[in-house]
């Protein structure tokens, strides 16, 4: 602009940069508009300047708006510090929120604050995880007679729920129906989703209330809520509310699907499970990673390992490339079994496939290897997991230790077992403790009566099966 005018000799007077400037402001030209301040001499209107600063806050240039509040020579309107406001909540930058309501304190504008303002200020304490304090705030404005809009009391539902202060969301939901706000379908959303996360069975009901108000739930709520019932293992009422859907014209899609599966596979109804990723296939949503890896996982979970090998085969048959949970799943699945060979084959393709590795990619090969007294190939496994920087699981330390006083030729002492023993006992890590007894009784050590007691309450309370090494002889070994 200063290139044009200059190189065509013209220099504008007052009026129209004015004309200019304002134009350039109702087009939402923000950087432009900039560009004409430096022109010599010129000072925009209040106006103009206020619809300016208003336009930095909407496009996101909040630095620049909050840098103009400070240098305007007049106290611009409620208007105008409220959009800004707005402007830097939508940048996440709470910090210049907090700057600007101190320079509204300053500017002498505080007799005009109104219940937008203090909204924003609600937000901005939910969005800094100071929920009560928005809450103190809210109460406050009740007090004076006003409500806010109901995206201030959806952020304060949000951050409750995060916070699993149900009582809170609860009386902020009978507020909002007291004083006619009515809740829209994104709040009811909020709630539910909040409570069936925590496994709250008043998700459930909250979404029964929703439809008993004459509300429609599209599919995604649905969805979450069919989620919620399933983690909860309430297969039936998930399974009900699955044909409600249907018969309300939402067809579940891929990700309904997988959730109904994975709810079936949690229960152990693999029957059903298997039903319904049938139907994923004649329906064309079954050829994914995430519809093969949750049966697989079921499968595995369950003792059902050579289906869900038969499963994996079929994924690189159909071009499908699982992912590492689903070859972790299995390894682990045919560890279990000792079936040590497939799982070490399959570890061997997994490397070679290129994927991440974790932890859990080695670990169960590691135990079970250790349990069988094949104590050169598990240290071999251990520092190829260690060569990849990958850092172990507490539960493994214990038997890192061993496999180092082994393959050092050192006998660790007796104390130090039982002391490993006591700790992996407290971290329920049973299978664990099966590994460090099978080394503690080849060495020689017997245990002490009082670690008998307490290893078999706690095998006994925790119903817990292992194919080897059973109490009996753990007694019969002492």
């Amino acid at each position: 602009l200063h290139w044009l005018c200059s190189s065509c000799g013209f220099s504008p007077d007052q009026s129209s940069c004015n004309v200019l400037f304002q134009v350039l402001v109702d087009a939402g030209a923000g950087k432009l508009a900039k560009s004409l301040l430096d022109s010599p001499g010129f000072t925009p209107e209040p106006a103009s300047l206020e619809g300016y600063i208003q336009c930095l806050s909407g496009a996101g240039m909040v630095e620049d708006a909050v840098d103009m509040l400070k240098r305007v020579v007049f106290c611009p309107s409620v208007a105008t510090w409220n959009a800004s406001l707005l402007g830097c909540l939508r940048a996440r930058r709470t910090d210049l929120v907090w700057t600007l309501y101190e320079q509204m304190m300053e500017s002498g504008v505080v007799a005009s604050i109104n219940v937008e303002t203090v909204g924003y200020l609600i937000m901005a304490f939910c969005a800094e995880y100071k929920v009560l304090k928005g809450y103190e705030l809210l109460k406050e404005l009740l007090e004076n007679g006003l409500c806010p809009d109901n995206v201030v009391f959806n952020e304060l539902i949000r951050g409750f729920c995060k916070e699993g202060q149900y009582d809170r969301v609860s009386e902020i939901l009978h507020i909002m129906i007291a004083k006619q706000c009515n809740p829209d379908v994104s709040t009811y959303q909020e709630i539910i989703y909040g409570l069936l996360k925590m496994k709250n069975s008043e998700g459930f009901q909250v979404f029964n209330d929703l439809k008993d108000r004459g509300y429609f739930p599209d599919r995604v709520m649905y969805t979450t809520v069919i989620k919620g019932l399933c983690e909860m293992q309430r297969l039936g009422e998930a399974r009900k509310l699955w044909f409600e859907m249907i018969k309300k014209g939402f067809q579940p899609n891929e990700y309904t699907y997988n959730v109904m599966m994975h709810g079936y596979c949690k229960i152990g109804d693999l029957a059903e499970a298997r039903k319904i990723f049938e139907d994923m296939r004649d329906r064309g949503y079954a050829e994914t990673t995430v519809s093969y890896g949750t049966m697989i996982s079921g499968l595995c979970l369950h003792g059902r390992t050579d289906e869900a090998q038969s499963l994996f085969e079929e994924m690189f048959q159909k071009g499908i490339v699982p992912d590492l949970i689903t070859y972790n799943c299995l390894i682990k699945a045919l560890c279990k079994e000792v079936k040590i060979v497939k799982a070490r084959k399959l570890l061997n393709l997994l490397l070679a496939q290129g994927l991440e590795l974790s932890v859990f990619s080695f670990s169960p090969l590691i135990k079970q290897l250790c349990i069988v007294g094949n104590t050169k190939g598990a240290i071999t496994l251990w520092k190829d997991m260690h060569d990849r920087l990958l850092e172990p699981t507490a539960s493994i330390f214990g038997i890192e230790w061993l496999l180092n006083m082994l393959s050092w030729k050192q006998k660790p002492q007796k104390q130090t077992f039982e002391y490993l023993i006591n700790s992996l006992s407290q971290e329920n890590r049973l299978d664990d403790i099966l590994v460090v007894l099978d080394f503690m009784f080849r060495i020689g050590y017997i245990l002490e009566k009082g670690t008998i007691y307490s290893l078999v309450s706690k095998f006994s309370r925790d119903n817990f099966h292992f194919p080897d090494l059973c109490l009996e002889k753990i007694l019969e070994r002492n």
